[in-house]
């Protein structure tokens, strides 16, 4: 089921694992939430720390140009 609120949530250390794990409040997350959850994790340095899956699916993001480094200049060039 595709989530029907359209209102932007802040990020916080428990929807970004929410999200990228898929339970509760993640459930039904867009695409552009998934990838910003991610990029939450990698760029609190969460991703390294939580359980292994986490490090290697951001390691993945990141090799596969989905999500960026924490101190990629690509990433700072396309933020600006």
């Amino acid at each position: 089921m595709e989530k029907q609120d359209t209102e932007k949530r802040e990020m916080t250390p428990y929807l970004a694992t929410a999200i990228a794990e898929g339970f509760c409040e993640g459930e039904g997350a867009s695409e552009e939430e998934q990838i910003e959850a991610w990029q939450y994790l990698i760029d609190t340095g969460m991703a390294w720390t939580l359980q292994g899956w986490f490090g290697r699916t951001a390691h993945s993001l990141i090799e596969r140009g989905i999500c960026f480094a924490k101190d990629d200049p690509e990433r700072i060039k396309w933020i600006g």
